[in-house]
């Protein structure tokens, strides 16, 4: 009997270990990587707000976003990468 609740309480433990560690690495991802609100966005990609809500409702550029309800957040991350797409060597 004893062997089986520390075979229990051990699985428990490494399930408790397990989701300590995802939810660091949550905490760590959100820390290096901010969520921006719609305004804030706009004004890191130098658009208005109702230009960035026009391409996140047509799909225009496909800039990803996170929902929420009505919450609308962008990672830094996806903003960036939509800036180096849009990003040229040359004057065209």
């Amino acid at each position: 009997m004893c062997a089986e609740n520390y075979s229990a309480l051990t699985k428990h433990e490494e399930v408790y270990m397990q989701a300590q560690s995802a939810i660091s690495a949550v905490i760590k991802n959100q820390s290096t990587d901010p969520l921006f609100t719609p305004k804030e966005a706009s004004e890191y990609l130098g658009v208005s707000n109702d230009t960035l809500s026009v391409w996140r409702c047509v799909g225009r550029y496909n800039i990803p976003f996170i929902k929420v309800g009505r919450l609308v957040k962008y990672r830094k991350s996806s903003l960036d990468a939509f800036l180096d797409r849009r990003t040229h060597g040359r004057e065209a």
